[in-house]
């Protein structure tokens, strides 16, 4: 991709998500003098230095003269007074967010794109003490932001098409699979797919049906794999033969009903957690997100090159 000379940057907050975001546009930026972060805490940038190399694959990773060109603002109008794109993944406050994108859009060029990370904020909240309405885009990604395609555009119903446009065009250019959703709601989609996922998961677990490393080796061998080649319509289509979904449900829809109607109903706090949390730690510890990583990438581009070998 054509590296845009003029282009730059501002992340507010440099937390997980915000240093993934960093890593990734630091392989598309001229130069990381074009990024700029801004965090309130006080070691920011011996944090930077220490942490943002970790989101590398081995080898790759900014020499620390190279991280060094990176601008560490120290106030939120220096931080977005030159920037073309501010992208915000701070704390999930709603208060907090409220009052950043109000002094944001002071201090900000008028044209600049404002993205918010947030997991289930939605935009036309964030929003309300801003004078213009209509800049404010919700950006969700799919953690890891440098390595997953995702990224959900959740615009307010003031959210400008221009604004969703352009957000688009620079995703798309970069590689990602910039999604617009059609109205906000609870969660966007990704994540309620997830959790309803996960819902299930522990009620299976809390019912004594399955372990938690059994579960996880469930959906490893299984779902896991096939969704990272098409989502559950296109599998069950597939599933369906030539009458495709409509003829899946003819064949087994008794049994997704049945599956359906004994859904767990299992509800943050009903006491599950203690004998599920004490699972994860027995059965992973503290997860190797550097292997997580590296096998993710992998999959994803063999993904990639099975489907232009068959474009071929």
């Amino acid at each position: 991709m054509e590296k845009d000379p003029h282009l730059n940057i501002t992340l507010i907050g440099a937390g997980t998500i915000g240093l993934s975001f960093a890593a990734f546009h630091l392989t598309h930026l001229p130069s990381p003098s074009h990024l700029t972060i801004y965090d309130p805490r006080p070691n920011l940038e011996a944090h930077i230095l220490s942490t943002l190399p970790t989101f590398f694959p081995p080898g790759d990773s900014p020499t620390p003269a190279s991280l060094s060109q990176i601008k560490i603002a120290h106030s939120l109008p220096s931080a977005v007074s030159t920037a073309h794109i501010i992208q915000e993944s701070g704390p999930e406050s709603l208060p907090l967010k409220q009052s950043l994108w109000a002094d944001v859009e002071r201090h900000a060029p008028q044209d600049a794109l404002l993205w918010s990370s947030t997991s289930g904020l939605p935009a036309s909240q964030q929003a309300q003490h801003m004078r213009d309405k209509t800049r404010l885009l919700v950006v969700h990604p799919f953690n890891p932001p440098h390595i997953m395609p995702l990224l959900e555009l959740v615009p307010s119903p003031s959210t400008s098409p221009s604004v969703i446009q352009r957000t688009q065009a620079f995703w798309t250019s970069r590689g990602r699979v910039p999604i617009q959703l059609k109205r906000e709601t609870t969660g966007f989609v990704a994540n309620r797919l997830a959790f309803a996922l996960l819902r299930e998961a522990v009620h299976l677990v809390e019912q004594g049906v399955v372990g938690v490393q059994e579960l996880d080796r469930i959906v490893e061998s299984s779902m896991g794999p096939r969704w990272a080649v098409a989502g559950p319509f296109k599998s069950y289509h597939a599933g369906g033969g030539s009458t495709g979904l409509e003829g899946f449900f003819a064949n087994i829809g008794g049994t997704v009903q049945a599956c359906w109607d004994e859904a767990g109903r299992v509800n943050v706090g009903d006491g599950w957690e203690e004998g599920v949390f004490r699972q994860a730690k027995e059965c992973y510890g503290t997860v190797d997100t550097e292997e997580r990583d590296r096998i993710t990438r992998r999959v994803l581009e063999v993904v990639e090159e099975e489907r232009k070998r068959g474009k071929r």
